[in-house]
């Protein structure tokens, strides 16, 4: 896993210089630490900085082919690359390194943009064809590895994060379009940035820059199938090519040159994924966890289950409220983002204790809750959906109490939300977006906290018809599941799940996570699936219980659905450990009043429920609202004000490439050392 930057020429004389290309590649440290290079030739500069994993000696890149014409960048990993290499071999080419990255230059040497289809993997990366002039950049198909650009001056600027891009000079201001969307969708839409003229390219698109243009184009997207595509394969055969395929997607993770461990949150998808490498490749395995302070958040008990079973090697970091606070700064400057909930940051700190434990690489559960049906909101849409054929009855929505007991224990507060929450009539059913409208709209109330003045530049905007434009056209011709499930994958997984509580947190670390469930082969068998199979009746990831029934303790596969969350009102509650002096500065009149996003007073309300006496008088959406704002703050004194911080340091590459004076001159910089800023 690496991190990767460059700069484009459009048109002039100027060509980007060495200095510029470093001043990228330097905020982008920790996600190579261990070398770092340049290349440059004439109107384009490309640099990475290099975590080494596979074929560690050797693999500096950039990386070209036999004859120089073709450059590459890469952060990622092509799992499949074994495979693709012997092909590539009996076609005639030739490769100077085992690395996977110099296996995808070859791929696209012979195939062209077609070698995306091909790939088996995660990855960002950007291909220079010094003979066309042309530059070619990609992303995975579900947004594992984050990939940003932006155009100035007639360049382009790309990186693996934002901060390079802004460090390079770019536009350090907040879109307030952007902003409503994180309020509203818990990210921005695919495409967009929370930074004005800073775009993201979306999972599944890749884009051609030649002749003075750059228009990213999908080369996959969430596909649809018939409801009958299965009907030739029985349950039991499907179970049968279920454990196969997640069997070798965790196989062909596990492909390093460094050690491989895995997360262990207790639930039911890291527990599988744990057991497989134990039980067929691993024995040895070592697992990480976390625990938390506040009960109602740990999950060790059911760690503890899992390790005892299978016999790993176990590492847990405790975490309290302070260290949740104390980090929460150093999180937003890494997801380079607002958000909504503080569960990115623990797994900040768990990624940190990765890394002591010298470990560069983990494998992760996320993906089967989106494939498989896994989340409430996919069975609340469903008991709403069957209350809104007979909106009158009164045992329908009884059923709800399946899904959420604590609101059951008290019966007025029950009807409550009956009312005013989970109330539905029979034609919103109808709504493309029925699943999610409910928390959506509920969200949407949280803008009135933005003041008067940011609300009025809104205008008109409406961010769902954005998001309706932005989607699949198959998306209106899917069934209630499927579309729910294309809205997660969409929405929440590529923008949150894998970025705020993914590879930002990992890499912040130097870190590289790892996602069995989110193998393109999985992928597309789980997309074929009946939903009968993964949400029977109320039952979630059916399929997936099923496929590994009797292989993990039955206690963790019969346990309620427990999403991963952190505390928020603990954090500030009065009987908090202590106040943290930057949370009371940034929500501060003064500070509300020069950032300008927030209504000082909306604000000051809210903040004062969670520093008053009672504990009680805060709901969901407040907290979101609070650490929302908190967040944003944050993100402002980071990158508004603070560019200095993108300019803490030079990174020295280790090797530059320069090809404007002829081909190949290997310039090597003399008193650099891998991975220090000087």
């Amino acid at each position: 896993m690496c991190g990767i930057a460059g700069i484009f020429h459009f048109e002039g004389e100027t060509s980007p210089t060495l200095e510029q290309v470093s001043t990228m590649i330097s905020p982008l440290a920790h996600r190579g630490p261990d070398e770092a290079g340049v290349y440059l030739d004439g109107r384009i500069a490309l640099g990475n900085v290099r975590l080494s994993i596979i074929g560690i000696d050797g693999g500096t890149q950039p990386i070209s082919n036999e004859n120089g014409t073709l450059w590459i960048v890469y952060n990622g990993e092509t799992f499949n690359y074994i495979e693709l290499k012997e092909e590539l071999l009996k076609k005639g080419h030739r490769f100077t390194t085992e690395t996977d990255t110099e296996v995808l230059l070859h791929l696209y040497e012979e195939y062209g943009t077609e070698c995306l289809q091909k790939i088996n993997g995660q990855f960002s990366f950007a291909i220079w064809d010094s003979r066309k002039r042309e530059l070619f950049l990609a992303r995975d198909r579900v947004g594992i590895r984050p990939l940003y650009y932006t155009f100035s001056d007639g360049r382009l600027y790309f990186a693996s994060e934002i901060k390079a891009i802004l460090a390079a000079g770019g536009a350090r201001e907040l879109d307030g379009e952007a902003l409503s969307q994180v309020f509203i969708f818990w990210s921005t839409l695919p495409g967009r940035t929370v930074f004005k003229g800073v775009r993201e390219l979306p999972p599944g698109h890749c884009m051609l820059v030649k002749n003075g243009s750059a228009t990213p184009e999908a080369y996959w997207r969430i596909p649809h199938y018939a409801h009958n595509d299965m009907q030739s394969l029985s349950l039991d055969d499907a179970i049968e090519e279920l454990r196969a395929l997640l069997t070798d997607a965790v196989k062909i993770r596990l492909r390093a040159d460094v050690p491989v461990g895995a997360y262990l949150s207790g639930g039911l998808d890291s527990s599988i994924i744990a057991m497989l490498v134990s039980r067929n490749f691993n024995t040895s395995l070592t697992t990480f966890s976390m625990g938390f302070q506040e009960d109602p958040f740990d999950e060790t008990p059911f760690q503890d289950e899992l390790i005892r079973f299978i016999g790993v090697d176990h590492r847990r970091v405790l975490i309290d409220n302070e260290q949740i606070l104390g980090c929460l700064q150093k999180t937003i400057w890494h997801c380079e983002t607002p958000i909504l909930r503080t569960a990115p940051v623990p797994l900040f700190i768990l990624s940190s204790l990765v890394n002591t434990e010298g470990f560069k690489v983990v494998l992760c559960g996320e993906g089967a809750d989106e494939l498989f049906g896994g989340y409430n909101i996919f069975k609340e849409a469903k008991i709403r959906s069957f209350w809104g054929k007979q909106p009158e009855s009164a045992w329908r929505p009884l059923l709800l109490q399946r899904l959420y007991p604590y609101i059951f224990s008290n019966p007025s507060r029950f009807r409550h939300y009956l009312q005013s929450f989970f109330a539905v009539k029979a034609e919103q059913s109808k709504d493309p977006f029925f699943s999610h409208m409910l928390r959506w709209k509920s969200s949407e109330k949280n803008l009135t906290i933005f003041s008067d003045d940011y609300i009025a530049a809104l205008g008109a905007y409406d961010p769902f018809e954005e998001l309706a434009s932005r989607l699949p056209h198959s998306f209106f011709d899917r069934d209630l599941l499927s579309r729910a499930q294309v809205l997660e994958m969409e929405l929440f997984l590529s923008n949150y799940l894998l970025s705020s509580q993914g590879d930002r947190v990992a890499m912040a670390h130097s870190v590289e996570a790892r996602h069995p469930f989110l193998d393109v082969r999985l992928i597309d068998f789980s997309l074929r699936l009946p939903g009968k199979w993964k949400l029977r009746g109320l039952n979630e990831k059916y399929i997936l219980k099923r496929a590994f029934q009797g292989q993990i303790p039955e206690r963790i596969t019969r346990r309620a659905k427990q999403p991963y969350r952190a505390p928020i009102r603990e954090l500030f509650s009065p009987h908090a450990a202590q106040s943290n002096e930057y949370v009371d500065s940034l929500l501060s009149t003064a500070y509300l009043k020069k950032s300008g996003y927030f209504n000082v007073n909306r604000v000051s309300s809210l903040f004062a429920r969670y520093r008053g006496a009672s504990e009680g008088l805060t709901t969901e959406f407040q907290n979101m609202a609070l650490i929302g704002v908190l967040s944003t703050q944050i993100l402002h004194q980071q990158f508004v004000e603070g560019a200095s911080l993108l300019k803490a340091g030079l990174l020295r590459p280790d090797r530059i490439i320069d090809a404007t004076g002829g081909y190949p001159t290997y310039c090597e910089q003399q008193g650099a050392e891998p991975g220090k800023v000087n």
